[in-house]
């Protein structure tokens, strides 16, 4: 979420969570399924929700590059992220699932949980090179079951020309952030942008400043998770965010960011293709603000994660085998830089931070970077619902941060 992929959420943290089987999606299960079946390995199914570039259009690429070197086609898939859990959590159920498909991280446990999906720890895919908070992240009862080929965070956008007429440097600290954010807003232009929607969009973003502050999902109305809701509910209150923030996808996030209506946003890598294509506008990135200076940012990993449908021993082995192609050095390094991810393998990463200045921000995060499930498995979607919703209460509700929280908390734990 992700982009979520939501991402395009963080992907891509997309997608509203409910608190049934379907928890990470607003609609119903929905009904239809492609089943990999027994039959051939020859062909393989494989499904994911990319609707847009540049995800939709490279994607393809990378799977039949690794189609081929496994000796298979692949039967390539792509259902709308409102349908797309629905459809796969009825396809588990009937252990009718596709051999590969690509889902939202912080739904992996879920699906895992179902029993519709093969252990890659099992098949013997193996981890090595790769982050451990991105191994842990596709993990469920102490068994691997998705594996990301490459994420996205969340990092701080700020216009250079802006902060150099304002004779500001980009902020470290969270009172500077603030400091600038209210300086930097004349008329239209506001300070900053940043979504707070009520979607796992809204809890992906603010995520960031919830973990930093040192505030635990299963605490939601800490003195730090209050703490980090009181900074936002500042900037909106103040007019250095929007009141629309709660109503801003990414999406829109990125487009008010372009207009040169916000001097600063909260914002991923998947960013970068529309950024980039502004000539006139001159930005740059650095790691999200923390409390104070001995602090580290904390970001939610965003992306998605691959995993392997039960069907046949001979198709499981050769939906493995194209696991093991797309995580590989060259696959994930390729796959990340066509759709503006960080690769999975450290040594990609580090290769990539240091050959592209606009990702080194991302890079730097993702070592201390935080599954959104690590804390709660397949409780997060209930919990993550609370958390917007208290975030929504108190920038639109006029409650204060304290209360809503509270409230959240107590949601949470009914």
């Amino acid at each position: 979420m992700s982009r979520t992929t939501l991402p395009p959420l963080l992907s891509r943290p997309a997608a509203a969570a409910g608190l049934t089987a379907c928890a990470l999606v607003l609609t119903a299960c929905g009904s239809g399924a492609t089943s990999a079946g027994s039959g051939s390995a020859d062909t393989l199914t494989e499904t994911d929700y990319y609707t847009s570039a540049p995800q939709n259009t490279q994607l393809p690429k990378v799977l039949d590059a690794c189609g081929a070197q496994a000796g298979v086609k692949i039967k390539h898939q792509q259902v709308p992220r409102e349908q797309f859990m629905p459809k796969l959590l009825q396809q588990a159920a009937a252990r009718s699932m596709p051999d590969l498909a690509l889902i939202d991280n912080p739904d992996l446990q879920q699906l895992a949980s179902t029993g519709g999906l093969v252990s890659l720890s099992k098949a013997g895919l193996s981890t090595t090179g790769l982050y451990p908070s991105i191994v842990s992240a596709g993990q469920y009862d102490g068994q691997t079951y998705g594996i990301a080929p490459g994420v996205n965070g969340l990092a701080l956008y700020y216009n250079k020309d802006l902060f150099a007429a304002a004779k500001l440097q980009p902020p470290t600290t969270w009172a500077q952030l603030a400091a600038d954010a209210k300086a930097l807003t004349k008329g239209a232009q506001r300070g900053i942008a940043f979504s707070a929607i009520a979607t796992e969009e809204g809890s992906f973003q603010f995520e960031p400043f919830f973990w930093t502050a040192g505030a635990s999902l299963k605490d939601l109305d800490s003195p730090q998770a209050v703490q980090a809701l009181a900074l936002w509910k500042d900037l909106a209150d103040s007019g250095a965010a929007s009141k629309s923030v709660v109503n801003w996808s990414q999406a829109d996030v990125n487009a008010q960011f372009l207009s040169g209506n916000a001097a600063m946003m909260v914002n991923g890598p998947w960013q970068l293709p529309a950024l980039n294509a502004k000539q006139d506008l001159h930005f740059g990135i650095v790691p999200i603000p923390v409390p104070s200076a001995s602090a580290k940012p904390v970001t939610p990993l965003g992306g998605e994660v691959w995993t392997v449908g039960h069907s046949s021993p001979a198709r499981e082995a050769k939906a493995v085998a194209v696991v093991t192609c797309l995580l590989d050095a060259q696959h994930s390094a390729q796959w990340s830089k066509d759709a503006g991810y960080i690769p999975s393998n450290q040594s990609a990463a580090a290769q990539l931070g240091s050959s592209d200045p606009q990702l080194a921000a991302f890079v730097a995060e993702i070592g201390t970077a935080q599954a959104r499930t690590a804390e709660l498995g397949t409780g997060y979607p209930k919990v993550s619902a609370a958390l917007w919703a208290a975030i929504q209460a108190s920038l639109a509700g006029g409650k204060s941060p304290q209360s809503a929280l509270a409230e959240a908390q107590k949601e949470a734990g009914s």
